[in-house]
């Protein structure tokens, strides 16, 4: 049996178990789910087991075929993508700095998780900012064919 014929399978068990466990939040009234506890842990917990155990099988089977992938491809051309990627968060993090913050609900944000996250915010930026161009340039490539 090929690895393909057991993932349908599997994913069709999975998708009828979770349209069962759909099936009794529906059955039952909404206002009852938010009053009683019990009915939440009886009715809203295996749906979030189930959820949790798709979302490991998922990241299993992405790292794997990612890993397999780095052995039969070409890794030089991985670990210079990989190294781009870290070259952006380095410059991201050095281009920001962090500031202790106080934050709506009371809570104190330390000076280096404001940093963590000015520097994840520019990251972002700066590979949003690659993909546009990224797309502008294939567009104009595509326009002068």
């Amino acid at each position: 049996m090929t690895l393909h014929k057991i993932l349908k399978y599997v994913s069709i068990v999975l998708g009828v178990i979770g349209l069962i466990l759909l099936g009794r939040i529906l059955a039952e009234d909404g206002d009852a789910i938010e009053a009683s506890a019990d009915l939440q842990n009886s009715l809203l917990a295996p749906i979030m087991y189930l959820s949790y155990f798709v979302l490991l099988v998922v990241l299993v089977l992405v790292a794997f075929f990612v890993i397999k992938g780095l052995f039969k491809g070409n890794i030089k051309n991985t670990l210079i993508a990989v190294g781009a990627f870290v070259a952006v968060i380095v410059i991201a993090y050095l281009v920001t700095d962090g500031t202790q913050m106080t934050l709506k609900d009371g809570d104190i944000l330390s000076a280096n998780a404001a940093h963590w996250v000015s520097a994840g915010l520019v990251t972002f930026y700066i590979l949003a900012g690659i993909a546009i161009l990224a797309m502008v340039i294939s567009g104009v490539k595509k326009l002068t064919k």
